[in-house]
């Protein structure tokens, strides 16, 4: 009789957790908004169709300047340049960023988010918005890899190459669990890797998060729009896939010149991974920015947009 007793409050627990996953799940934060010509209507900035889906994109100063093409890096959309848009611009430079697919206000395509999916992305965008010109790439964290494959695939669309804090640690799959669980990856996305930690972690990118007053609210804009989570959940699983030192090891043959800049607070590029990065790239000059965090062009943009305009006048 309490063998049975014990047993029946022990399928009660479970079912009560079930039901408390359930719950949490099914009212957690939703995304209730819908991309279409009817909401892009009141948003800032331009849009294209390409072959995977709508591109939200800027493009900006002369015409005929010298062309600067900026691709974020994993979840923060375009703004994340608005200090190196300001300073390219005054110095003469057009320069043209975009959302990458499954971020701000581009598409979220039912599709697998692979490095072979943003580097068709950047290659269809700039065929289309600024075709038959060359220009120099700059690439932000997950950027880095994404811009570095572009270059390894298209070397004679390249003049030179940037790289801001990039990705360059190998992921495993032991990296990203439990997002690779079936049901249980959707699961902690929806209930709190969207809706608390991505948020709430924006500012810790900084070494100064008091820099960034608006970034969480900035951020959630984007989370509102269905196909997010899922995006984002997509490009984590396939992070494995993405040789970043591999992309690097083959740019450091091309003969693209190369500059590598990396802030010494940065929590997400470690040192050690900066390291293996400029292993890869010998041929990379090299920024190092003391009280800089994971976004070293925000916080110390005077010095990395004053690199910058020297890199690609050389």
């Amino acid at each position: 009789m309490r063998k049975n007793k014990r047993l029946l409050n022990a399928f009660i627990i479970f079912d009560l957790i079930v039901i408390a996953l359930l719950a949490s799940y099914l009212f957690s934060f939703q995304e209730t908004r819908s991309l279409d010509p009817v909401s892009r209507a009141d948003l800032p900035g331009q849009f294209i169709q390409l072959e995977d889906g709508v591109t939200h994109y800027e493009l900006s100063g002369p015409q005929d300047g010298p062309l600067v093409v900026l691709v974020h890096g994993f979840s923060v959309p375009y703004y994340v340049w608005d200090p190196t848009v300001i300073g390219l611009n005054a110095a003469g430079f057009q320069v043209l960023r975009y959302d990458l697919f499954g971020r701000g206000y581009s598409d979220r395509p039912d599709v697998d988010y692979t490095l072979d999916l943003f580097v068709r992305q950047l290659s269809q965008l700039t065929g289309a918005v600024v075709p038959d010109k060359a220009f120099n790439l700059v690439g932000l964290s997950m950027g880095g890899p994404i811009v570095s494959a572009y270059a390894n695939r298209n070397p004679a669309h390249v003049l030179s190459l940037a790289l801001v804090a990039p990705e360059t640690q190998p992921v495993t799959a032991g990296t990203i669990f439990p997002m690779n669980v079936p049901l249980l990856g959707e699961w902690v996305m929806k209930v709190y890797m969207v809706p608390v930690y991505l948020p709430s972690s924006q500012a810790a990118d900084a070494f100064n998060p008091a820099m960034l007053p608006d970034w969480e609210k900035r951020y959630r804009q984007q989370m509102e729009y269905k196909g997010f989570r899922k995006a984002l959940l997509s490009t984590i699983r396939h992070l494995p896939q993405m040789d970043a030192l591999g992309e690097y090891r083959q740019l450091a043959q091309s003969g693209i010149p190369v500059l590598l800049i990396w802030g010494e607070e940065d929590q997400s590029v470690t040192y050690d991974a900066i390291i293996k990065a400029r292993q890869a790239l010998p041929q990379a000059e090299y920024l190092q920015l003391a009280q800089a965090g994971h976004l070293p062009h925000f916080e110390k943009a005077d010095l990395v947009n004053a690199a910058l305009v020297k890199f690609f006048n050389q």
